[in-house]
Formats: C-alpha cells, structure tokens, sequence
C-alpha cells in the first residue's frame, strides 16, 4: 500500500506539473510576457510547484525534517542530476545574463538560507525575507528585460526603421520566439490538444487557467500521498524523514524540472535549460522555503545534520556551476558525467549514514582527501585556461598581437568532449 502511494504520488506530482507548467507558459505568452520573463520567472515556478505542495505539506503534517530536505535536496538534484544528465543529453549553452546575474543571485540565496539555519530553524518572520528577497529579484528581472526591450528598439530606430515599425516587429518577434521557446520547452502539445477551445484570447485565457486548476490539483493531492508514503517509509526503515526528502522525495519532485530540461535541450533551447533549473533554485528557497516558514505555526525546524553538511553543500553545488558555466560560456557532455558521478557518490554517502555502515568512513575519507581536492583543482585549471583564452582573444581584436591574431584563434574548451 505503501509503495502504491509513493507511485501514485510522483505520477500525480509530473502530472500535475506538467499541467500547471504548460498552462503558465502559455498564459504567459497570452497575455505578451516575453520567452525570457516566461522562463526565468513562469515556468520555474511551475516547475517548482511539487517542492511548494510538498514541503508546505510536510511541514502541517509535523515533518519537518522532510520539508526542509525537499527543498535542499532538489536543489542539489536539479544542479548535479538534473543539469548533468540534460548536458549528456546534449551541451548546453550558458548565457551571459545567467553568469552575471541569476548564477550568483542563486548563490546569494543559499548562503542566506544556511545563515538563516544556524539557530536550529526558518522562523515566520526569516521566511518572509525569503519571499521578499524573491518579490525584489523578479522585480528586477522584469525591469532588466524591458529595459533590454528599449535598447533594442532605439536600434532599430536609429538603423532607419520608424518607431512603429520597430515596436511591432520586436513584439512580432517576441511572440513568435516565445511561442517557439516556451512551446519546445514544455513540449507544445498543450496549444496541439486545445486548439479547437482556443478561437478567441478570451477563451484561450480559460483554457490556461483551466490548465492551471487541474494542475494544481494534482499537485495538492500527490504530494499529501507522497509525503504520507515517505513518512510511512522513514518510519519503517529507522531513518529520518530528513534523509528522505533529501533522496527520494528531493528527486521525485525534481521531474518537472528533469522533464522540462531534457526536453528543451533535445528540441534546441540549451539556454532555456540552464535557466529553467537556476530560476527553480532561487524559487525553492525563496517561495518554497519562505511560503512553507510563513505556513508552518512555528517556522520549519531545521537539523543539525542539514546545517553541518546539506546546506553547505547545496552552496558548494551552485558555486560549482558558476564556474563551469563561465569556461566557453557552455556545459559539455563530459561535464554533465561528472556532475551526475558526484550526485551518486552524494546519495551513497546519504545512504551509507542512515545505515550506518562501516564503509562511510573510509567513502568519507576519500571524498574528502582526494576527489574533492581533484575536482578544485580541475575547476582552477579550467577557469585559467579560459581566462588565458579571452585575454588572448582580445589582445588579438585590438591588434596588440602580431600577424594579425593568429594565436587568438586558439579555441577554447568545447561544449562537447
């Protein structure tokens, strides 16, 4: 009966994100929000749904052990598993506003939560901080893109083209690279199964709100059959909740975003990859954390194990990805096995603790004497080379290099091996 819930939770769980995530993005694109608003903002907290009912479900049912290692163990699986297994899938292309902006935003947002955590919980009044922090970086998203929207405007304009020609063929472009994007993220099949109720802006608005209920329904009901069969099967195995919201509910609720990414990046959208996985991050912690803080009557108790080691390595996770994305701008292949290699040998430690083998000691040693001096080392090397490479390139553009730059054309580290 146990596993009959667990399995009907998650199917209820992709369901229903799947759902929620199809009818966001196209009301999104309805209603004008461009590919990259939709992106950053609608479709990752969609896909960010699962850890939202879950954990706030966790934490009423007084689990919350489980609600906080829901949102920290997705994302370290979002990072590690999902990001690695969508670059073996194919390399995916990292853009500058990412590296610049929402890589060290996503950063910021989990050293706060770890400072959050010292004192043994996420009190209400942290937890709106969270949300706050969340409201102001979504604020800032917005006024940057259309910001970016003017420049490119005054482009146009001053290239010849009058102000009304330029505002209706970036609007035209707008929504005809939104609908390609969103639609090849989410797999389009939303906008194919509905087309005949979508004659009319007005019905097409019902039709994604109707979309939006459905999923949200779904939602509700898997993650209370989720969180009852992981809590059934914490209690029977001995271990705590914690390590099973960091394993097998923090992967579960992570299949939206393993969907979604591995779908765009198959269908061409590497970069709305990237991005989809780094704005779920920033919404499990700023709305899924913070939400669940203000929910709970007494905030979310956070472990001492979870303070010690699970949230610093969800930091080490992004700060890991803000590196590998700077080298080519792009995550190879290769990349993409390394980082699913340390997601196992992270689940195996897990495991190994709530066992209490006699083989986490020795695992332990080696991680921490060799392959995790190794992997800083190999990262140092990468970041230099590149660096190398940029000082070369530009060396070369401003002429400084004799023989016209030949050596600029020394190619950087690849997307793929």
């Amino acid at each position: 009966m146990t596993l009959l819930l667990l399995l009907g939770g998650f199917v209820l769980l992709v369901g229903g994100g799947e759902a929620l995530v199809r009818g966001a993005a196209s009301l999104g694109r309805t209603v004008g929000l461009s590919s990259l608003i939709v992106g950053l903002t609608v479709v990752s907290s969609a896909t960010s749904a699962p850890e939202l009912a879950v954990s706030t479900g966790a934490a009423l049912s007084g689990s919350p052990g489980l609600a906080l290692g829901n949102v920290v163990g997705s994302n370290i699986a979002n990072i590690l598993f999902v990001l690695g297994l969508t670059a073996i899938f194919g390399a995916l292309v990292v853009k500058v506003q990412l590296i610049k902006v929402d890589i060290p935003i996503m950063i910021g947002f989990s050293v706060i939560a770890l400072l959050m955590a010292l004192d043994g919980g996420v009190s209400t009044l942290e937890g709106s901080v969270l949300v706050g922090l969340l409201v102001v970086y979504l604020a800032v998203t917005v006024v940057l893109a259309r910001r970016q929207t003017r420049r490119e405007q005054a482009t146009s304009s001053g290239q010849g083209v009058s102000s009304e020609q330029a505002v209706s063929r970036e609007q035209g472009i707008s929504s005809q690279q939104g609908t390609l994007d969103v639609d090849r993220a989410v797999g389009g099949g939303s906008v194919k199964l509905t087309k005949g109720l979508r004659t009319t802006k007005r019905r097409s608005i019902m039709v994604d709100l109707g979309l939006l209920a459905v999923g949200i329904a779904l939602l509700v009901v898997g993650a209370q059959m989720l969180v009852s069969a992981a809590s059934s099967i914490a209690l029977s195995l001995g271990v705590s909740d914690l390590i099973i919201g960091l394993t097998i509910v923090a992967i579960g609720t992570s299949l939206p975003e393993l969907a979604t990414s591995v779908i765009a990046a198959l269908r061409g959208e590497r970069d709305m990859a990237v991005g989809n996985l780094v704005g779920s991050n920033i919404f499990n912690i700023g709305a899924v954390l913070g939400l669940t803080s203000i929910i709970s009557p007494e905030g979310v108790e956070v472990a001492s194990a979870a303070v010690n080691f699970d949230l610093p390595v969800m930091i080490a996770t992004a700060m890991v990805l803000l590196p590998l994305a700077f080298t080519a701008q792009a995550i190879g292949r290769w990349e993409g096995l390394v980082l699913v290699t340390f997601y196992s040998a992270y689940v195996v430690y897990l495991v190994l603790y709530a066992a209490g083998h006699a083989a986490l000691q020795p695992f332990s040693s080696a991680m921490l004497w060799f392959v995790l001096p190794i992997t800083a080392l190999w990262i140092t090397a990468l970041v230099g080379y590149e660096i190398g490479v940029l000082r070369t390139r530009r060396a070369a553009r401003s002429g400084k290099l004799p023989g016209g730059g030949s050596s600029a054309e020394e190619p950087g580290r690849t997307g793929a091996p």
